[in-house]
């Protein structure tokens, strides 16, 4: 099967790292990630503990090539330039990070700001039913599964009007992952995305091989490539 692995951290200990609620995570480089799952293609996406740093993340776009692409967390106040270089990198989305409070400030402009210029879409680490209201659903990914089954019926309200969602970190969640998945298939089998959190961190049990296994399962083989594909490499690798 060719996967598209939508969510995916490098910890490389040659560049910094900021302590967030008191935690630091242990290095997880570029080779300890390709030792531990093979992907065709991958997003790397950054963490709180990675605050605006950019260079770790060029860095490993350059070295996993053409089908991996950036999830960067960027300031408000971010150039255009700046924004145009990271793109050339291969950045094709932005990060809010609500659940560590990490989220910048005044989100609604700046996700239109990014989409118009480059063409990012927005993905958001919270509960669903916290973001504000006016942004884009159709340029929106939402991450773990909404989080929580309480949010659930807002998640499919998104999906329903466009959202993608991404299925990972099921060892650090506490609803029905299996049930959450078919739902949202239900909904739209095109907003079901795979993706490892590799290397887990803080959760409770990282990524194991049968995750991948149960999203095939309950999503189809496009959830593994076809629907990430469609969104990060619209034009191709």
């Amino acid at each position: 099967m060719r996967v598209f692995d939508t969510h995916l951290h490098i910890v490389d200990p040659r560049f910094p790292l900021v302590e967030n609620q008191g935690f630091l995570p242990e290095p997880f480089t570029v080779d300890d990630y390709r030792a531990r799952f093979e992907a065709a293609g991958g997003a790397v996406v950054s963490g709180s503990f990675q605050a605006y740093d950019q260079g770790y993340l060029i860095d490993a776009l350059e070295r996993l090539g053409p089908t991996f692409v950036g999830v960067a967390q960027v300031p408000p106040g971010i150039t255009e330039d700046e924004v145009r270089t990271l793109h050339s990198a291969g950045v094709r989305a932005f990060r809010a990070n609500l659940h560590r409070n990490t989220a910048p400030t005044g989100l609604v402009e700046m996700a239109r700001r990014l989409d118009a210029l480059v063409g990012w879409h927005l993905e958001v680490y919270g509960d669903p039913r916290a973001l504000p209201r006016g942004l884009n659903p159709e340029r929106l990914v939402i991450d773990h599964l909404g989080l929580t089954a309480d949010a659930l019926p807002a998640l499919l309200e998104l999906v329903a009007c466009g959202a993608r969602v991404k299925a990972t970190r099921f060892g650090a969640l506490t609803l029905d992952v299996p049930a959450t998945l078919r739902a949202i298939v239900a909904v739209n089998p095109a907003a079901l995305l795979f993706g490892t959190d590799l290397p887990g961190t803080r959760s409770p049990r990282p990524f194991v091989d049968a995750d991948l296994e149960l999203v095939a399962e309950l999503g189809g083989e496009r959830a593994l490539w076809d629907n990430a594909a469609a969104l990060y490499l619209p034009d191709g690798p």
